[in-house]
């Protein structure tokens, strides 16, 4: 019963045991739960996967076997409102979008958001004004304006908000992943400088011969330090947003990054850098660790690693204020500055295509402000990246 589940989630590398898969039977068996695809997928997760960093996977492997199955139950419930609401996505032609004007500048959008809230008093949809959905207001969902502010939309789709009014939900990385290529891995062991630290618990095979020589026979033992790779390496990781086209490439780079060195640190943020960063996305929200807090922690030996789209608002980068989630009192430029200052080894990793980066203006400035060192995600960029970082 059920065996070619659990040989799937072994497909997946789940560290998944005979003995927990014959107490999940039994939990069935004994009526845990009923006939509820939800249900069973819950139970299965509880008894299973012992370790949350494990989910995303577990997600994908149960997807796979479960592909198409649909639960037997609920289907009189009620259909979400926002699902009728997204049939009215609003679809424009390019000469429909060229004739629609932004509002003129952070503080004219700010402004003009208080006034709407403070007038407005129902549900708009298709309009050019009030805030709504599916129209070509800056204020709403599921419509279009070169500047506006998001409101209540579960996804970006045209990468133009200014500030973004919702809860966001960000996944942490899984630092497991394996590598698509193994090109990836020994374009990073470039950036490699080994030494002799710490403890010496190693077997000095040469010096043990020439002194137990010079002692006549006499066995004289002499040990050393392992020899590790001394690279002290900081990572800034962008999640969520425009970045989840690119989970699977990050994974395989963070992964990597983890294997390659293991004097590594690692935080997250999103979009540009602020006051706070953090370190596991669930709890980022109660959990942040303070920039200033970082720039004095961490030495000036580190070489600092960036990597993001970079595909944002100039505001954000710019502007007091700007940050998609809450109101920064410095603009990230001040940040990425200091970093820059603390740390001169420093360069970006850009997943994007390279032949796009001209058609935004956000990667631009970050590009400015790291002096040129933004490198693709290629191979050849990965290796002109460590290069960089080595000198």
């Amino acid at each position: 019963m059920l065996i070619d589940f659990f040989l799937t989630l072994r497909r997946h590398r789940l560290p998944v045991s005979l003995k927990e898969h014959l107490m999940l039977i039994e939990a069935i068996r004994d009526g845990i739960i009923g006939p509820d695809i939800d249900a069973f997928y819950l139970l299965a997760r509880a008894a299973l996967i012992k370790d949350e960093s494990l989910y995303d996977r577990y997600d994908l492997a149960f997807a796979e076997y479960f592909k198409g199955v649909q639960a037997l139950t609920g289907l009189t419930a009620d259909i979400p409102l926002e699902w009728l609401r997204r049939q009215a996505e609003l679809e424009l032609t390019p000469e429909e979008r060229a004739q629609i004007e932004a509002m003129g500048g952070w503080e004219k959008l700010m402004e003009t958001l208080r006034k709407r809230l403070e007038e407005q008093h129902e549900r708009h949809q298709g309009g050019n004004r009030m805030i709504g959905t599916a129209g070509t207001s800056p204020f709403g969902a599921f419509g279009f304006n070169p500047e506006g502010v998001r409101i209540g939309q579960d996804a970006s789709r045209h990468r133009r908000a200014v500030k973004v009014w919702d809860q966001r939900e960000f996944r942490n990385l899984d630092g497991t992943a394996e590598l698509g290529t193994r090109n990836i891995k020994v374009a990073l062991r470039r950036l490699r400088r080994f030494a002799r630290e710490g403890a010496a618990d190693e077997l000095d095979l040469e010096h043990t011969i020439s002194g137990t020589a010079r002692n006549a026979g006499l066995l004289d033992i002499q040990m050393r330090p392992e020899r590790r790779n001394a690279i002290k390496v900081l990572l800034f990781l962008d999640i969520g947003g425009s970045m989840d086209d690119h989970i699977r490439l990050c994974e395989e780079l963070f992964s990597a990054a983890r294997s390659e060195f293991k004097r590594l640190e690692h935080f997250y943020f999103h979009n540009c850098l602020y006051e706070h960063v953090w370190k596991d996305n669930r709890r980022r929200l109660s959990e942040r660790t303070r920039t200033v807090d970082v720039l004095n922690k961490y030495g000036h030996d580190h070489k600092v690693i960036f990597i993001g789209d970079a595909t944002m608002s100039p505001y954000e980068i710019l502007q007091p204020g700007g940050s998609l989630e809450y109101a920064n009192e410095e603009p990230g430029a001040a940040w990425l500055k200091r970093v820059l200052d603390t740390w001169p080894r420093t360069v970006w990793l850009n997943p994007e295509p390279e032949e796009l980066w001209g058609y935004r203006q956000s990667v631009a400035i970050i590009r400015d402000l790291f002096k040129g060192r933004m490198f693709p995600t290629t191979l050849q960029g990965l290796e002109q990246a460590m290069k960089v970082l080595s000198r």
